[in-house]
């Protein structure tokens, strides 16, 4: 039998936890969007930052390709429900964000600027972002996309009510014109865009934060419709949407009835009457060469009679029609048209006809250079007549030919071996070392992309002499007995793992913390000998002494264990960088695999230097035994340790003056009294204890709708304010110098606050009791001075200090000044 030489694609790109199949009224929503050629493209700065009910309104009533540009994965937030920072919290909030998409029917692009965190203004956001970098790719994501619309969340000025908001409307504006300047970032041409003008960029104001920047003069539209087919409202959506942002706590309630969006117009054509395309051509024939007059009008006409036609109970009988509209597609000039309408009838065909395909995995890695079992499953459970006629994976054919019988079961397993030298799965934007401000992408073509690449299968299946070629993702498959059936992602990593613990070693002359390097095979073909290699940074010394000529481990699953091998000196606090390697002197390993797993999303998995970064400092300190609370996440706990202090973490069980009064300190983490709802319970107890001589220390705590407050918290009365200290440079001065919390045990100086991170405080105090003593005085570029970012006050014999210096950020990141503050905040219930 003679084939078609047509082959089409259908790639499904969306990481989920559990098997999606659209149903009869999602997949006529997807057939209604075949005579939508218009598009919207939103942008703002942060996971969060987007209107998800407009969002939900575009893609879902008006039939709009709808996307949001985020510039920032959201890596300087803050985190609720864990204790990653950085670049693990950007990976939870992508994922986050691609949950959101999923409900509200949106995509999801990005730039490779990093969140460092709240910038006051967009000049403080451009000295750390490279301006012309991010609007570069702004630019590309634009022509790429191809958006008729622009919306920008935010203005260009103080209103936006952070800088990076504000940064973002810029760079929206600036990026509407140069899109359409050829003259303008001529790199992009040489892969595959062209310059694009969109007819208008609009801003999306808003009324919230006490701030309405809406007036009846602006464009409004009514987003708080019902779909009937979705069986929700636009604001149900997105409520369902933006609770998917749940290290943020964005938790919100459905919104139902009449909801106005207002608009204002930036750039470009300012005229609207009916709606956010007026003047913009809607059908297939606008782009130069995409079709002749008389093929627009076939397809157009191909799919009124597929809307019409469609049956609700029998959605395989559009097949035959889907087939001869995907032929007229197949035959347009236009590259981009032809691809984007190809994608389309395609996810529609395979949902039509209810053909599912999975390639599964009993684990959650395939390790370099081990075999890999993988079970294949098809099914067509609406229609015969169809054939898998062999499978790819990697380059590898399986050669399966099997005629599908209706809906029946399909299933072949087949066992392969992972290439020793397979690229190991890893977020493309951490491919290589961070730029100030941005990632390094050296791959124009993954500019914009929102998540990584994950391992794919093509099945071939051939109807009516087309081979239709599916594209899925090889996941993990398992059966949880509470959640049921789970998805995962497939990871591929390398053969042996390498760990340090701690990653911070506290060291001075008395102090001689130590640490381990873990070594674990992944698979069972590694086995010894090996060797250890540690490679210093940041000093000149040559640490010869840490070649480890020993076998690694006596057996395949056992830990080999170094605790004592390396140390730190006045002259020298190095990083040491680990690696494994064979006696021919190959590298094997020098990373440690980051796994970061939460229900509401997929896991997450990548690979990071094997490092110990050192840091000697004569910090004095007394035995001590300290009660922690936990708050919202946080790693002070592990610091505590290095600075040599026995830490318990203390619930609400533990919380009886009897129990208390063992410890020298109890430290609440940071948002412990947003988070923890017994903490009111608890509080006689807590005030009983400073007045016996304890030593309370309360880290910051939010105000806002997020983690509004519910319990007492202090002896004496302040308000928790807004305000922070944003430039992690900014100027500190001591208030009293005198201050027993600046000299006891160890002298606190200005040195102390050099090479801090992403900030100085959050949310400091306000309105405090004369009965409080203020430390430190500092302010941002151009702003008032602030002393709220640390109280002391007497009550009984004991003290109550609320801290909302970022110590919880500082101490991570090696700043050994905050290990210093921390010993003497520790310290000061028994300072004289």
């Amino acid at each position: 039998m003679k084939l078609m030489s047509t082959l089409f694609l259908l790639l499904l790109i969306s990481i989920s936890s559990i098997a999606q199949q659209w149903n009869s009224a999602r997949i006529f929503q997807e057939i209604k969007k075949l005579h939508v050629q218009q598009s919207v493209l939103y942008i703002a700065a942060h996971p969060d930052d987007e209107n998800t009910r407009l969002l939900a309104y575009l893609a879902n009533e008006k039939l709009y390709r709808t996307g949001y540009l985020s510039l920032t994965r959201g890596d300087g937030g803050q985190n609720l429900i864990g204790d990653e920072q950085g670049v693990d919290l950007g990976l939870i909030r992508t994922q986050e964000l691609l949950a959101a998409r999923r409900i509200d029917g949106a995509e999801q692009f990005f730039t490779t600027a990093y969140d460092f965190g709240f910038s006051k203004t967009s000049a403080e956001t451009f000295s750390v972002w490279n301006k012309e970098k991010i609007l570069g790719e702004v630019v590309w994501i634009i022509r790429k996309f191809k958006p008729d619309v622009i919306i920008a969340r935010f203005p260009e000025d103080s209103r936006a009510g952070h800088g990076h908001h504000a940064a973002s409307g810029i760079l929206a504006r600036e990026a509407f014109y140069a899109a359409a300047d050829p003259n303008r970032f001529k790199e992009h041409f040489k892969f595959g865009v062209s310059a694009w003008q969109a007819k208008r960029m609009l801003w999306n104001t808003f009324n919230f934060g006490g701030n309405n920047t809406t007036n009846e003069k602006q464009f409004k539209i009514d987003v708080g419709g019902y779909n009937s087919f979705l069986g929700k409202s636009y604001g149900e959506i997105a409520a369902e949407s933006r609770s998917q942002h749940k290290s943020q706590g964005f938790g919100v309630p459905g919104q139902r009835g009449t909801q106005l969006e207002y608009f204002s117009c930036i750039a470009g054509d300012s005229s609207m009457n009916e709606g956010l395309m007026d003047g913009v051509i809607n059908n297939w024939s606008r782009m130069q060469q995409s079709s002749t007059d008389q093929h627009t009008v076939l397809y157009t006409n191909a799919v009124k009679m597929l809307e019409t036609q469609f049956s609700l109970a029998h959605p395989e009988k559009s097949l035959p029609a889907l087939m001869e509209l995907f032929q007229l597609t197949n035959s347009m000039k236009d590259a981009d048209i032809r691809r984007r309408l190809s994608e389309n009838i395609k996810k529609i065909i395979a949902n039509c006809i209810g053909l599912y395909a999975e390639a599964s995995v009993r684990t959650p890695y395939a390790v370099a250079g081990d075999s890999l079992k993988i079970n294949f499953s098809v099914i067509a459970r609406l229609q015969d007549s169809i054939t898998l006629k062999n499978i790819f994976y990697k380059k590898r054919k399986f050669d399966i030919t099997t005629d599908l019988q209706k809906n029946k079961n399909f299933t072949v397993s087949n066992t392969i071996l992972i290439a020793a030298d397979e690229k190991i799965t890893q977020p493309y934007w951490l491919q290589y070392p961070m730029n100030k401000g941005s990632f390094e992408v050296k791959d124009q073509h993954l500019i914009g992309n929102a998540d990584g690449e994950y391992e794919t299968v093509q099945f071939v299946f051939e109807y009516k002499e087309q081979l239709l070629i599916m594209e899925k993702h090889l996941q993990y498959k398992f059966t949880d007995p509470v959640k049921g059936e789970i998805f995962q992602p497939l990871f591929i990593i390398p053969n042996m793992d390498v760990e340090v613990q701690p990653a911070i070693v506290l060291q001075n002359k008395k102090r001689k913390n130590t640490y381990e390097v873990l070594v674990t095979p992944k698979s069972d073909f590694v086995a010894p000998p090996f060797f250890m290699m540690a490679d210093a940074k940041l000093c000149d010394t040559v640490y010869t002494d840490f070649i480890i000529k020993d076998s690694l481990f006596k057996n395949k699953k056992q830990f080999y264990v170094l605790d004592k091998h390396a140390y730190a000196t006045p002259a020298c606090s190095p990083t040491l960088e680990y690696s494994v390697q064979n006696v021919q002197e190959k590298l094997f390993a020098k990373s440690h695999l980051r796994t970061i797993k939460y229900d509401h999303i997929p896991s997450i998995a990548y690979v990071q230097k094997a490092s110990v970064q050192f840091i000697y400092d004569n910090i004095q300190t007394k035995p001590k035994r300290v009660g922690y609370i936990v708050g919202a996440g946080d790693k002070v706990p592990a610091a505590i340790t290095q600075l040599g202090y026995t830490v318990d973490l203390l619930t609400k069980k533990d919380m009886v003056l009897g129990n208390l009064k063992k410890y020298d300190a109890i430290l609440t983490g940071i948002r412990a009294y947003n988070t923890n709802e017994w903490m009111n319970d608890v509080y006689d107890d807590l005030m009983q204890y400073v007045q016996n001589g304890g030593n309370l220390i309360v880290q910051y705590n939010t105000s806002n709708q997020i983690g509004p407050v519910k319990a007492k918290i202090a002896p004496y009365p302040f308000t928790i304010s807004r305000n922070r200290i944003t430039e992690e440079n900014a100027n500190v001065q001591f208030i009293n110098p005198q201050e027993p919390v600046l000299n006891y045990p160890n002298k606190i100086t200005s040195a102390d606050f050099q090479n801090w991170v992403q900030e100085r405080s959050v949310y400091e105090a306000t309105d405090a009791d004369p009965a409080y003593r203020k430390v430190f005085q500092m302010m941002d570029t151009g702003e008032k001075i602030s002393d709220g970012s640390l109280l002391i006050g007497k009550y009984g014999k004991g003290n109550f200090i609320y801290c909302s210096l970022v110590l919880f950020r500082q101490l991570p990141a090696g700043i050994s000044g905050a290990y210093k503050l921390l010993a003497n905040m520790i310290e000061l219930a028994k300072n004289k």
